[in-house]
């Protein structure tokens, strides 16, 4: 499961961007890009558990 959260992590950025500037509320630019910067900072963290595609091999 934890090597699906840095896609769920960049999906609920785009999210947060997409509906947080919709809304004209005072600071609601700054809690909007907020969100997405720890959203996108806990994504960073999670990429160390996506595995490598080919294992690696002794003789080659």
């Amino acid at each position: 499961m934890k090597r699906y959260l840095t896609a769920i992590f960049l999906g609920l950025s785009a999210l947060i961007l997409f509906f947080g500037l919709r809304i004209d509320l005072q600071w609601t630019g700054v809690a909007t890009w907020g969100l997405a910067l720890i959203s996108l900072i806990f994504a960073a963290y999670y990429t160390k558990y996506i595995p490598d595609k080919k294992p690696n091999r002794k003789g080659k």
